[in-house]
């Protein structure tokens, strides 16, 4: 029995999907849950299992394509089956989502690429082929379309600029970072609260757990370990941070789910440690720790950024003090999580040194208000004061 491989639906809302590679080549084996392809949404690059066991077969779309989810792009088959009738190969090369979905007209029109009919001048064809300009990609300025020398021209000149200029092109996680930071800062209406907090008692509950949970889990307890635990079980009292803004209104999440932003190579991504306010530091700190291995290869899977409700952005290991971080849309808040470091407070009526921490959040005011977001750091603040209360 064939089973089909279709582009999924990650996200709501998703209309499309694009292939970034093929984990597999046709006529490989592959088993059921092992990595088969890699799909770009809006929020990373991610890893996607094969449905099945057998021979992957009937690859219809490579890698750069853009295709509609729910269609299918290749199949699974048995070995010495083959895919069905209307997706086999018939001796002619397989087009991909975006050759297929392109109409064939017996005129080009001015949208379409110059060898496949579209009208140019003789001199620009000439001007073309000196230059080295792919006339294939150029919308013409003439009547109907047409390509002139003059638009040759400029695209030889943009050209030349372009490799005269130090520009560094984004990879797809940098370029879909831009995207979504972008649409947040100009949609969500931002707003800052900041507490300047002592974080003795976080660094020697740290201290205290660390050594017994990387003997016993062999994962490294660490200082944001302790945080998605304490912001998570805080979180339960303010169901107002763990929400979202959604056209029907401010929707209240049952559970809370710890978006933790990770630095990868061209960007950061928001991985998911689901239902933290249930978990214990060393179980996070052995998810976080396997999340960010992923991350770092780029073997995210769907589960791994889905689902956040709140997002925590730490910087404080290089050595920021603190930030304002962006909110990550749909959720309602995000935390900036600066660096721990000796400064000098008052310590009852006198001078004294303490470790010190900088939280900032951010809010989205549309959910929530000023005083619901002091009365959540007070009592964050408090949970870091006394966290292994907390973490019973």
């Amino acid at each position: 029995m064939a089973f089909s491989v279709v582009m999924p639906a990650l996200e709501m809302a998703q209309e499309t999907g694009k292939l970034v590679a093929w984990r597999k080549k046709e006529g490989e084996s592959v088993a059921k849950g092992e990595p088969l392809l890699e799909v770009e949404t809006d929020k990373a690059v991610l890893e996607i299992e094969a449905p099945a066991d057998g021979v992957l077969a009937g690859v219809k779309v490579q890698a750069g394509a853009v295709v509609p989810v729910g269609k299918t792009i290749a199949w699974i088959v048995r070995p010495g089956e083959v895919p069905p009738p209307e997706v086999a190969s018939s001796g002619t090369p397989t087009r991909t989502a975006t050759e297929t979905a392109r109409p064939v007209m017996a005129a080009a029109t001015p949208e379409q690429p110059a060898g496949t009919g579209a009208r140019i001048s003789p001199k620009a064809r000439r001007l073309a082929k000196e230059r080295n300009v792919d006339i294939s990609h150029l919308r013409g300025s003439g009547p109907g379309g047409e390509i002139l020398a003059s638009d040759v021209l400029a695209a030889a000149e943009a050209r030349t600029a372009a490799a005269s200029t130090n520009v560094e092109t984004p990879g797809s996680v940098g370029r879909l970072m831009a995207e979504r930071t972008t649409q947040s800062w100009t949609s969500v209406p931002h707003f800052f609260v900041v507490r300047e907090i002592a974080a003795g008692a976080l660094v020697q509950t740290r201290e205290k757990l660390g050594p017994a949970i990387e003997q016993a889990l062999g994962a490294k307890l660490t200082h944001t370990d302790l945080l998605i635990a304490l912001v998570a079980r805080v979180l339960v009292k303010h169901p107002r941070l763990n929400a979202s803004w959604s056209r029907e209104g401010i929707r209240l999440h049952p559970e809370v789910n710890i978006g933790v932003a990770m630095a990868v190579e061209d960007g950061v991504v928001a991985t998911v440690i689901p239902n933290a306010n249930n978990a214990a530091p060393g179980d996070i700190a052995v998810q976080r720790r396997d999340l960010a291995e992923r991350a770092r290869t780029g073997r995210l899977r769907p589960s791994d950024i889905a689902s956040a409700t709140f997002t925590i952005s730490n910087l404080g290991m290089y050595h920021v003090d603190a930030f304002t971080a962006i909110i990550s849309p749909p959720q309602a808040a995000i935390l900036a999580v600066g660096s721990i470091a000796d400064r000098v407070v008052p310590v009852d009526g006198k001078p004294g040194i303490r470790p010190m921490l900088t939280l900032t959040l951010s809010c989205d005011h549309r959910v929530v208000d000023g005083a619901r977001a002091a009365a959540f750091l007070n009592d964050l603040v408090e949970a870091l004061r006394e966290p292994e209360q907390w973490l019973r």
